[in-house]
């Protein structure tokens, strides 16, 4: 692993998104190993060649050595038949690049990994963008699953976190197209696009009856990964977004700022985190981890491991609780493994999404690019998290109202009104303290008084109707207790309380 390896998610931008990274993840996460080849021009060369001594043998009257080249790969040969009836029986011109494109995509699409895919030329240069540090679009790691494309999470501070866009979320259409049975790359190249522009989201959240389409305004995602705040008793609460190139350095200054003001304690949040770049997981992972101590490893088809070691003679010795959920995936599961297994610090929060696959990414002379998955990245323990995760030591849920389905400002929400919406509504309002009498998803008067209380205490007109700016306060008012009252960094801190003392 001397070549540059990231652990790359599925997402848009600096992860391919919507893409994953997303995506978080797309959202794929994995482990990319990149560097340049010339396959296409080699596939090219063998079809030519081989026609061409075909063509030399016949005209001589010695047919041996052409079959001799031909069958030197004998599984190649149904390929080549394949190529050459379609290139000059089918009835009509054909794309010769399309077809052998094709045939690639279709030797990925065989290993039904969700992890591995052709990217043509403009998917792989939107892929390369995705491994810098900023990007333009609605910041969501997606993966392909099933046939379907599932949010893994949304970015913080993106425009798919503030159009409520959630972990598990399954996008059934981007703007009208569907994407039943696209692969995460395919799914980026419609949800990708220029900072300003709207992009219109059918989104079908686990639970619900129907799909809501929700219209998210693209916009440069935050290039910043790492929010520090200090909260009570001297304990601070570091979040890591994402692992992107600047990552490590952005943790050394906050940690720096955070003793500054007095910490005693670190809560480390990597909930929602797609993951990144594995050097930025290995250097973080190295702070806390003693020199020496195993970090992870990586095992090939052969069943040969390698083991990587934390390299920092500098670790922070504070007292550590480390924070992951269903959105925690790759890089940061390898931070979460290492930590728990090699500096045995506690995990709180659920279990972690389950991404335990490396894949390396080699891109073709025309400028497309393949992604494929290599070996299985393991625990410090040696345990494969594939598809389990990693369960935290205390395991804490989010209350039920944490995960409700986004409203659509633009539905008008009023008295005699029945939908799932409505009911999602009422479940808001009752969280924040508003009773609305009933939440079985019929708007009454009871509903009505409820949200003119709240648009009173909002300080919004007092229509007793949902919609626009009323619907979106609602939304956020909810998001804001839902951080607020977080029970898993309410866990974390009576965890470290104990470790402090």
């Amino acid at each position: 692993m001397d070549q540059k390896d990231i652990n790359e998610g599925s997402k848009d931008g600096a992860r391919n998104e919507e893409k994953t990274a997303e995506s978080g993840t797309d959202p794929k996460n994995g482990f990319l190993r990149i560097k340049k080849f010339h396959f296409a021009m080699l596939l090219f060369f063998l079809v030519f060649l081989t026609a061409g001594i075909t063509t030399f043998a016949l005209a001589f009257g010695e047919d041996k050595p052409a079959v001799k080249v031909i069958r030197e790969r004998e599984e190649f040969a149904k390929l080549y038949d394949a190529y050459d009836t379609i290139k000059n029986d089918y009835y009509e011109d054909v794309d010769q690049e399309k077809l052998i494109n094709g045939a690639i995509d279709g030797m990925l699409e065989a290993l039904d990994d969700p992890y591995s895919d052709y990217m043509s030329k403009e998917d792989a240069k939107s892929f390369h963008q995705s491994l810098s540090s900023s990007f333009e679009g609605i910041g969501a790691e997606i993966q392909e699953r099933d046939g379907h494309i599932v949010i893994v999470t949304p970015l913080k501070g993106s425009p798919a976190e503030k159009a409520g866009l959630k972990p598990e979320d399954r996008i059934m259409s981007v703007d009208g197209k569907s994407l039943q049975g696209k692969s995460s790359t395919e799914a980026v190249a419609l949800i990708r696009g220029k900072k300003g522009t709207d992009v219109k989201l059918s989104i079908l959240r686990h639970g619900a009856q129907q799909p809501v389409d929700i219209t998210i305004t693209r916009d440069t995602i935050p290039i910043e990964t790492v929010y520090g705040e200090m909260l009570e008793d001297g304990i601070a609460k570091v979040q890591i977004t994402n692992f992107s190139e600047k990552t490590a350095a952005e943790l050394v200054d906050v940690l720096n700022d955070m003793q500054e003001k007095g910490m005693k304690g670190l809560i480390l949040d990597v909930r929602q985190n797609p993951g990144g770049l594995l050097d930025q997981a290995v250097k973080i992972s190295s702070l806390f981890v003693p020199e020496g101590k195993v970090l992870f490893k990586v095992e090939d088809r052969q069943g040969n491991v390698e083991e990587f070691a934390s390299e920092n003679k500098n670790n922070h010795n504070i007292p550590l609780v480390v924070v992951i959920d269903k959105g925690s995936a790759s890089a940061s599961e390898i931070l979460a493994g290492a930590v728990s297994e090699s500096a045995n610090v506690p995990l709180v929060g659920e279990k972690s999404f389950g991404k335990g696959t490396v894949q390396r990414a080699e891109d073709f002379s025309d400028g497309s690019n393949m992604k494929f998955t290599t070996e299985k990245w393991l625990t410090p323990e040696g345990n494969w998290i594939h598809k389990k995760g990693i369960k935290p030591d205390y395991e804490v849920s989010l209350p039920d109202y944490a995960s409700l389905p986004f409203i659509d400002p633009e539905n008008e929400l009023k008295v005699s009104s029945a939908s799932e919406q409505v009911k999602a509504a009422q479940k808001m309002l009752k969280a924040l303290g508003y009773n609305p009498g009933r939440e079985d998803g019929y708007y009454d008067e009871k509903t009505k008084e409820a949200v003119k209380a709240f648009q009173q205490d909002k300080k919004l007109e007092g229509t007793g109707t949902l919609k626009g700016s009323s619907t979106i306060e609602l939304m956020n008012a909810l998001r804001e207790k839902i951080e607020k009252d977080d029970p898993q960094i309410q866990k974390a801190i009576e965890v470290l309380k104990k470790e402090i003392k």
